[in-house]
């Protein structure tokens, strides 16, 4: 039996939402990450938590010291909503933005 279901998100926190299920993250940290997310498309570093990424982000949140994400980030690497290539931190795949569909199989083999 197949059944298909869209579901249509209309902003970066709402597909968050989407898959929380899965990573757990508090309301702010779905915030924090939503808005490192946004920030991040303003520039040209690959690196979603860069200084110039984190200042943006803090000034959105109205955060005074932009360091303070960083216990953010390392909340959003334990529950695995990023992961570290190199020197440059990358969203899980799961959770790239860009994704226009994703589709679910769910087997219910008893």
């Amino acid at each position: 039996m197949n059944q298909q279901i869209t579901i249509k998100v209309n902003s970066t926190f709402k597909y968050l939402q989407l898959w929380n299920g899965i990573f757990k993250l508090t309301d702010t940290e779905l915030r924090v990450l939503s808005t490192l997310i946004e920030s991040s498309k303003f520039g040209d570093d690959p690196n979603l938590c860069s200084s110039e990424n984190k200042k943006i982000a803090a000034r959105a949140l109205a955060i005074n010291d932009f360091n303070k994400l960083n216990n953010y980030v390392k909340k959003f690497k334990d529950k695995k909503a990023i992961r570290k290539e190199g020197k440059n931190y990358k969203l899980n795949t799961l959770l790239n933005t860009d994704t226009k569909s994703v589709k679910i199989d769910i087997d219910w083999n008893e």
